[in-house]
């Protein structure tokens, strides 16, 4: 009987040092920026200025599946992207004022200068490694949860 108390002491302790871990890195921003879809959650690097924003993802050899870049703009418009100087292939996700997903652009093609245009209003942009939006089932029309600090 003691055994199974100590499993049980055990089971609830890493529960509780899990949803710790996760409101920190997520609900207040204090160890970093995310967006979440659901139960999926990228770790984001902001970029907000004209300088970041055209650097964006530029010369990166890799990104982590749970990693990304949240591209925020001053007013809702539409915002073409290319993939010019860009190792790895991304998925590209449009976003407007309300956080619902207006376009995707899936499995871009890498170090391509053609212009992958949404022709859609947004105010954020998020890249994140190609193939991603599709496996945590981000689509046209899903709402993503911002937790920036």
């Amino acid at each position: 009987m003691k055994a199974k108390e100590i499993f049980v002491i055990v089971v609830l302790f890493i529960l509780v040092i899990g949803f710790t871990y996760y409101y920190q890195n997520f609900s207040d921003g204090i160890s970093g920026d995310g967006v979440c879809f659901g139960n999926d959650c990228f770790v984001v690097e902001i970029v907000d200025t004209p300088e970041s924003r055209a650097l964006g993802l530029m010369n990166r050899e890799s990104l982590a599946d749970d990693a990304g870049m949240l591209f925020i703009f001053d007013t809702e418009g539409v915002y073409p992207f290319w993939m010019k100087d860009t190792l790895i292939s991304l998925d590209i996700i449009w976003i407007n004022s309300e956080k619902e997903v207006v376009f995707i652009a899936e499995n871009t093609e890498t170090e391509s200068l053609a212009s992958i245009n949404p022709g859609e209003n947004a105010l954020y942009v998020l890249e994140v490694p190609g193939g991603r939006a599709g496996d945590v089932g981000i689509e046209v029309g899903s709402e993503l949860d911002f937790y920036i600090s």
